[in-house]
């Protein structure tokens, strides 16, 4: 292919701002250079070109007809060069701010956080934790993992992570005689999910059951941390308990398992549904949450059964 006989593209970006503008000096402070550089790459290109560009006269600026057709090329030429740097540039990741649950931070994205770093290495996000739900709006990040109904909503991008389930856990001690009276054993209580005892107790066939007394704390996570140290019995998220699990410091306090309607989802703006980032944060999520679910029993039992068969 023969070498292209291109002008200096300084000067075309010179002529065409001063085009643009009618004006070298508002070319000039666009581009941040001085007025005697813009009108010499003017003055160069027309040399070069063998034509006039402009017609100067007191009222300013005036393209030629050859002006105009060359400032509409130029025009149309630099945004496709614009275009494609930004084409570039959004293939590298950029930096996510992903607004996230903290519970759901320490139990289930911190244990599995290597492997984000293994699979996507230039991958870069901050964390933004809190556990009120007015924080966890998709608006105020570029993502978040949040509580919700998982409805549709208007403008957003919902992905499914973790249904949410209830189960009532305790230290391994309290289980050493065998099943719990949930009539005498201190109930713990996590002031920002005050129904869960209830609830739990009510699906478990333990309606004539109160619940009273027992300490209770800020968050799920202390509550869950009285429980592994043998304080009295909590309520927690099925789909979190993995890590305790594992470790030995909590056990189940019973096999019935209450559902819910709520569940974790990340959210994003529509906006933000094409950024590669995102698109890579997306499926390593969602291959963490296929690899974490909790295998489903071979067969359903309801609650009643399951606690006649645990009494045993």
């Amino acid at each position: 292919m023969a070498s292209r006989r291109l002008p200096p593209l300084h000067a075309v970006r010179a002529f065409e701002a001063a085009a643009r503008h009618l004006s070298i000096t508002r070319a000039a402070d666009e581009l941040n250079v001085t007025v005697g550089a813009v009108s010499r790459h003017v003055r160069a290109l027309e040399a070069r070109m063998g034509t006039a560009l402009f017609l100067r006269g007191s009222r300013g600026l005036v393209l030629t007809s050859a002006g105009k057709a060359f400032a509409d090329s130029a025009r149309e030429a630099l945004d496709r060069i614009a275009d494609a740097a930004d084409g570039l540039r959004l293939r590298r990741f950029r930096r996510l701010s992903v607004g996230v649950y903290g519970f759901f931070v320490s139990r289930f994205l911190l244990p599995i956080w290597p492997t984000l770093k293994a699979e996507y290495p230039a991958l870069e996000i901050d964390l933004h934790t809190s556990s009120d739900p007015l924080d966890l709006l998709a608006s105020r990040f570029d993502a978040v993992i949040a509580v919700s109904d998982g409805q549709p909503r208007a403008g957003l991008v919902t992905h499914p992570l973790m249904q949410i389930s209830t189960v009532p856990v305790c230290a391994p001690e309290l289980m050493k005689n065998g099943s719990l009276d949930f009539s005498t054993v201190p109930l713990l209580h996590a002031r920002p999910r005050p129904d869960d005892w209830r609830r739990w107790l009510d699906h478990a066939d333990f309606a004539d059951i109160p619940v009273q007394g027992g300490s209770s704390f800020e968050s799920l996570s202390l509550t869950i941390e009285a429980a592994a140290s043998g304080m009295g019995v909590a309520i927690a998220i099925e789909g979190l308990l993995a890590p305790d699990l594992a470790r030995g410091n909590l056990v189940r306090a019973h096999p019935a398992v209450r559902p819910t309607r709520r569940q974790f989802v990340l959210e994003y703006e529509q906006r933000m549904a094409d950024d590669p980032a995102v698109t890579a944060f997306v499926a390593w999520l969602n291959n963490a949450r296929d690899q974490q679910a909790p295998k489903k029993p071979a067969a359903k039992k309801t609650a009643a059964k399951a606690g006649a068969e645990y009494a045993r």
